[in-house]
């Protein structure tokens, strides 16, 4: 079901592009002109995005001497999930935490942080690193680029529209193709970011699944994530926002505090852990 979400938030994300350029330009020229700027810049970003992550979340890399349990772990569920071993790195922050990153397997990362090292049992960490060799494996980077990609070209279309004057469409209409630019304008971005987080949040649930299935214990993810709710709402993390969306949990919660639901829950990058840690139980309790 999360896959099969995904792949419609995307059909919807490339339908809208498709039908903006199309109703604002009069035909394929604009349309193909904005999504081949898109396609340009997230490109760099698919093929470049490991390394901005480690370096906005101020990652270093560490050495199995260093860090002989993770280690064992990565090593471990690697094998079982006949992946290539990654590259671990280590973030300085008291916060618990994790990601993973790499548009691929042959070219993936996991980081944790100080905090999480504290905090977690040994099982806890497995559930932990599972969910997070689940990204990789289930290529969620190169999702997310898409997704960036066609958020990216409505909003640029959207731009487009509103200082060229909404192409032939606007022209044609006068007042009311001037009215319908400046609402592209604002609404596309808008429907664009809520598109793309409720992409990310289906990609969470789906590498929970995936990493309770890949460790055999969906219990021990849940328990982790426990641990993890109460350490990101207390602890601060001094992480870009741009890449809030890769970690297990929230980084910036807390100091974004505890929304509530409604609105602010479809502009959250992560499903709410209870329903998340509810859904690991089921897979326990009702295989």
């Amino acid at each position: 079901m999360n896959n099969l979400k995904t792949v419609a938030l995307l059909g919807l994300l490339s339908a809208l592009v498709w039908y903006l350029g199309i109703a604002l330009f009069g035909g394929s020229g604009g349309f193909y002109m904005g999504l081949v700027f898109a396609v340009g810049i997230n490109f760099v970003a698919y093929f470049f995005s490991d390394k901005m992550a480690l370096a906005a979340s101020h990652a270093r890399p560490v050495t199995e001497q260093e860090l002989p349990e993770v280690y064992s772990i990565v090593r471990n569920l690697t094998t079982q999930a006949d992946m290539p071993m990654p590259k671990v790195y280590i973030i300085d922050s008291p916060q618990p935490n994790a990601f993973a990153t790499g548009r691929n397997p042959n070219h993936a990362a996991v980081a944790v942080t100080t905090g999480i090292l504290q905090i977690l049992s040994r099982q806890e960490m497995e559930g932990v690193i599972g969910h997070e060799l689940s990204h990789v494996r289930n290529r969620d980077i190169l999702i997310s680029s898409i997704a960036a990609m066609l958020a990216a070209a409505l909003s640029i279309f959207a731009r487009m529209a509103f200082f060229f004057g909404g192409g032939r469409r606007s022209r044609d209409s006068g007042a009311i193709g001037a009215v319908v630019s400046l609402l592209a304008l604002i609404l596309a971005p808008i429907a664009a970011m809520i598109i793309r987080l409720a992409i990310s949040r289906s990609r969470e649930y789906q590498a929970d699944e995936s990493g309770a299935i890949l460790t055999g214990q969906p219990l021990n993810l849940a328990s982790a994530l426990r641990k993890l709710e109460m350490g990101t709402s207390r602890v601060p993390m001094n992480v870009n926002p741009a890449v809030s969306q890769l970690f297990i949990a929230d980084p910036l919660k807390a100091l974004r505090g505890r929304g509530g639901g409604g609105f602010s829950r479809l502009l959250s990058t992560h499903p709410p852990i209870e329903e998340r840690i509810q859904r690991l139980e089921s897979m326990a309790y009702n295989p």
